[in-house]
C-alpha cells in the first residue's frame, strides 16, 4: 500500500504556488485528457498571451481569475508510482490568512515558496511560523521565479540563508532548499540544466521520498466521542475517528473526564465487525457496560492526558475585530464545545523575530499568547502529541465564525482568576488623572532588606503626591500572579510596588515580558550587617542601591530621588 503525504504550498501572494502545482501536474502527465483541453482552451482567454496558465487548474472561483490571485484553499489528489498525494494550496494574501491556517492544520508538510526578487518577506516568516504553530515538522523552501535572476546561485544561497535564520527557533525535523522556477518548470519534476550548481532533487522527487514519520498508529489510543449511537434498546455504542493509536476487541478503555473503565465488546467500521481498527479509521465502539459519556468525552488508554478549565496558549486572531481581555467565546477542543473567557493577553510574538511584544490588544493576523478560563473541564494533551485534543478554535458566539485557532500550551492552577473587561477609559485616562506615569518598581536581591525598603520607597512616593501600591509574597506561581495584579495596578494608573523573592532571571523574564517599558528593578545588592542573602546578581539592573553601606532610611532617600525622572507625566 502506498504511503500518503499531505502538504500544503504557502508564502506571500504572487509567489507561484497555485502555478507551481499545476506544472507539477501537467508535467508529471497526472491530468485527465479533458483536465488538459479545459487548461489550453482557458489559458487562450487569459492574460498570459497565450502560454499556459497553470494557475487554472487550482484556481477555480471566478474571483481567484479575475484578479490572479488565490482566495480559498484548494485541495487536489493525486497518485505517482511511488506515493499518494493530498495538497492544499494556499491563498498568500495577507486578508486570507485565516484560510492558510485551515489548510496547515491537516498538513504533514509544507512547501513555502519565496519570490527570488524578493527574498523572504514578512508574510513568508508569518506563513512559517503558522506551519511551526500547527505541528508541522518538514519545510520545503521553493526558490520561484529564478529565472527572473538568472538562476544566480549567490542569490539563492542569500534567500537560504534568510530562511534559516528564520526557522532557528522552530522544532522542525527537516529542511529543504529548492531553486525552481514555476512558470517554464525548472526542478519541478525533473533537474533543470539551468542550476549545475544545485545537487538535491527536483521537487516532486523530494515530496515521493521524504519521510514524514507519521506515528499516530504507534501512539497509546485516542479517540474524541463524536456521537452517541442508540437506535434502539438493545445497542449503545460511541462514534468518533481514531485520532492515534489502535484498538482491538477485549481491550480495556479509560473514559474522560469520568475517568471510568470498560472493555471494548465489539467494534464497528461502517456498518462491518472488525476485530481491530487503527488511527485514521471512523468507528463504532460497542463497551461491556454503561459507562457516563456522550459528545466530547475521550476514549484513551493513555493515562496522562490532563483535564483543566483554564490554561494558556498561543492563537492566531484571524477575525476583523479586535482581541481584548474580558471576551466570551465559544472553545472547541476535539469535540467539545464550551463557553470560554479571554482573562488575559500575555504578549504578542513578533512574525518577523519571533520576540514578545507586550500587548493588551490583538489584531487580525497576529500571533500571541494568552490565557482562558472554561465554564467546565476539558481534556487535552500537548500538541504535538495529539492533535485534535492539543489544539483549539475559538468560535464567535453572535455570527458563529471562527476567530482565531491555537494551541494550549499548559493548564493553569488560577482558574477563578479575575477578569478585566474592556472599556473606552483607558490607562493613559487614568494617568492622566492621577498626574503620574504607572510604573512597576520590582525590588529583588536581599532576602531580609528588600521588604523594609520597599515601603520606606512606598512612603516617600506618597509623600510627594504619588498614587501607589505594595505587593508582597511568596515565589513560584506567586510572582506570576503578582506580575499580573501589577500590571492591572499600572492599567489602573498605578504605581506598583512589588517586593518578592525572585532569585531566578525566568521570574523576572516574565515580568519584563509581560510590564514591558513600565517594568523597573530595583537591585538590592547587600544585606545589612547580620542579614542574609541568597540571590545572584541580575543583569544591569535600573536601578541598585548598596544597603550596606547605607541605612534603610537613606537607601530609601536615595532610591526615591532616582525614580522620580520616570515618574513625570
Amino acid at each position: 500500500m502506498k504511503s500518503l503525504l499531505k502538504f500544503i504550498t504557502c508564502g506571500s501572494v504572487d509567489d507561484g504556488k497555485s502555478t507551481l502545482i499545476g506544472h507539477m501536474l501537467y508535467d508529471a502527465k497526472l491530468l485527465f485528457a479533458d483536465q488538459e483541453r479545459a487548461l489550453e482552451l482557458d489559458s487562450r482567454l487569459g492574460s498570459r498571451g497565450g502560454k499556459i496558465d497553470y494557475s487554472l487548474l487550482l484556481d477555480g472561483l471566478l474571483a481567484e481569475r479575475e484578479q490572479g490571485i488565490t482566495i480559498d484553499v484548494a485541495y487536489r489528489y493525486f497518485t505517482t508510482d511511488h506515493r499518494s498525494f493530498i495538497v492544499a494550496d494556499t491563498p498568500g494574501h495577507e486578508e486570507y490568512t485565516r484560510n492558510m491556517a485551515v489548510g496547515a492544520s491537516f498538513a504533514d508538510l509544507a512547501v513555502i515558496l519565496v519570490d527570488a526578487t524578493k527574498g523572504v518577506i514578512t508574510q513568508t516568516k508569518r506563513h512559517a511560523r503558522i506551519c511551526s504553530l500547527m505541528g508541522i515538522k518538514h519545510l520545503v523552501l521553493a526558490v520561484n521565479k529564478m529565472d527572473l535572476v538568472d538562476f544566480d546561485q549567490t542569490k539563492f544561497a542569500a534567500i537560504k540563508e534568510d530562511f534559516f535564520q528564520t526557522t532557528a527557533e522552530f522544532n522542525l525535523q527537516s529542511i529543504q532548499v529548492i531553486p525552481v522556477s514555476a512558470t517554464e518548470g525548472d526542478n519541478i519534476t525533473k533537474k533543470s540544466q539551468n542550476t549545475p550548481w544545485y545537487e538535491g532533487l527536483p521537487l516532486l522527487s523530494y515530496l515521493e521520498n521524504v519521510d514524514v514519520h507519521n506515528t499516530d498508529e504507534a501512539k497509546h489510543f485516542m479517540m474524541p466521542i463524536q456521537r452517541v449511537c442508540r437506535p434502539d434498546h438493545t445497542f449503545r455504542g460511541f462514534q468518533g475517528q481514531i485520532e492515534a493509536g489502535s484498538i482491538a476487541v477485549g481491550d480495556e478503555l479509560t473514559t474522560l473526564p469520568s475517568r471510568e473503565k470498560a472493555k471494548v465488546k465489539r467494534i464497528l467500521v461502517t456498518d462491518q465487525d472488525r476485530d481491530s481498527a487503527h488511527a485514521g479509521q471512523p468507528v463504532t465502539i460497542q463497551l461491556d457496560r454503561e459507562v457516563d459519556v456522550s459528545r466530547g468525552c475521550v476514549f484513551t488508554k493513555d493515562s496522562h492526558i490532563k483535564e483543566a478549565d483554564s490554561f494558556s496558549a498561543t492563537i492566531l486572531w484571524m477575525d476583523d475585530s479586535m482581541l481584548a481581555p474580558g471576551k466570551n467565546y465559544l472553545v472547541k477542543v476535539g469535540t467539545k464545545v464550551l463557553p470560554g473567557t479571554l482573562t488575559a493577553i500575555l504578549h504578542k510574538i513578533d512574525v518577523n523575530t519571533g520576540n514578545t511584544v507586550p500587548a493588551d490588544r490583538i489584531v487580525k493576523n497576529e500571533l500571541a499568547k494568552c490565557e482562558f478560563s472554561l465554564s467546565d473541564n476539558i481534556v487535552f494533551d500537548s500538541f504535538e502529541q495529539y492533535k485534535s485534543i492539543g489544539g483549539f478554535i475559538l468560535i464567535d458566539r453572535v455570527t458563529n465564525m471562527t476567530s482565531a485557532c491555537g494551541v494550549i500550551d499548559q493548564a493553569l492552577q488560577n482558574s477563578d482568576r479575575l477578569v478585566k473587561l474592556d472599556t473606552e477609559i483607558t490607562r493613559e485616562v487614568r494617568a492622566q488623572q492621577k498626574g503620574q506615569n504607572p510604573l512597576t518598581l520590582w525590588f529583588t536581591g536581599s532576602v531580609s532588606d528588600k521588604s523594609p525598603l520597599a515601603k520606606e520607597v512606598e512612603k516617600r512616593l506618597v509623600s510627594a503626591g504619588y498614587h501607589t501600591m505594595l505587593l508582597e509574597n511568596g515565589q513560584g506561581e506567586s510572582a506570576r500572579r503578582m506580575v499580573e495584579a501589577a500590571k492591572w495596578m499600572n492599567d489602573a494608573g498605578l504605581i506598583a510596588l512589588v517586593s518578592i523573592d525572585s532569585p531566578y532571571d525566568n521570574d523576572r523574564e516574565i515580568a519584563r515580558d509581560i510590564l514591558g517599558k513600565d517594568y523597573i528593578e530595583v537591585y538590592v545588592n547587600e544585606p545589612l550587617a547580620g542579614s542574609s542573602s541568597t540571590n545572584d546578581a541580575t543583569g544591569n539592573p535600573v536601578i541598585e542601591i548598596d544597603t550596606n553601606k547605607y541605612s534603610i532610611e537613606e537607601a530609601a532617600n536615595v532610591v526615591a530621588k532616582q525614580i522620580m525622572k520616570y515618574l513625570i507625566n
